[in-house]
């Protein structure tokens, strides 16, 4: 388009693309003025188990876009849960704030709740939050608390912030658990709460400008 000599600014025709904008003020294609790009928004969805955290899956299996209302935006979802687990998963409007939601040194506690078939002590949960290897792989500290137990089964509380491919069931088949349910409640400063599975809740622009700011504080 630029090319073309469509593009201009402030009434004067652009003929680079190698132009630096603060804003998109004045900006016209064709003569007509470019909107301003709307703003980001950011979605809590309480994910089931049983759907894949992709858009599409060429072997057929269900997916979270197939339980998504149709009235939403397109969203895309910030990191991944597998498909047996269920929890809060963020959606959100903007490419960029995903990638760096998703970027290790973000580091955004997430938190889950693991019911775990077996025997462990508060004291080897405990231990997790030095770290530990597991097949050359390094954990980072991970809180972990036994929250109460059912016959062999119990429920156990865990906090990190990496966030490492299936990092939850790893470190508890590590302890000789099998991991038989496994929700994620909260990620940052955003709750499941009450909110029923299959449901989508918008977070509010001042919560989200909040979060967005403590990220920078964070650096």
């Amino acid at each position: 388009m630029i090319e073309e000599g469509r593009v201009s600014k402030d009434g004067v025709v652009i003929d680079t693309p190698a132009t630096l904008l603060t804003s998109l003020h004045g900006v016209t294609v064709d003569e007509v003025a470019i909107a301003a790009p709307a703003p980001m928004r950011l979605f809590l969805f309480h994910k089931p188990a049983g759907f894949l955290t992709t858009e599409r899956d060429p072997a057929g299996r269900p997916t979270i876009y197939d339980r998504l209302p149709a009235d939403l935006p397109r969203l895309m979802p910030i990191g991944r849960l597998d498909m047996n687990t269920e929890g809060l998963l963020l959606m959100t409007t903007d490419g960029g704030f995903k990638r760096e939601m998703e970027l290790p040194a973000t580091g955004v506690p997430r938190t889950y709740r693991a019911r775990a078939f077996g025997e462990v002590s508060q004291q080897q949960l405990e231990d997790l939050f030095d770290g530990l290897e597991i097949d050359g792989i390094r954990y980072g500290a991970i809180e972990a608390n036994l929250e109460r137990r059912t016959g062999r089964n119990q429920w156990i509380e865990m906090t990190l912030t990496e966030g490492k491919n299936r990092e939850v069931r790893r470190v508890l088949e590590h302890l000789d658990l099998k991991v038989n349910r496994l929700i994620r409640t909260s990620y940052g400063p955003f709750h499941l709460g009450e909110l029923p599975v299959g449901a989508v809740e918008e977070v509010r622009q001042n919560d989200l400008e909040l979060f967005r700011k403590s990220l920078k504080d964070l650096k």
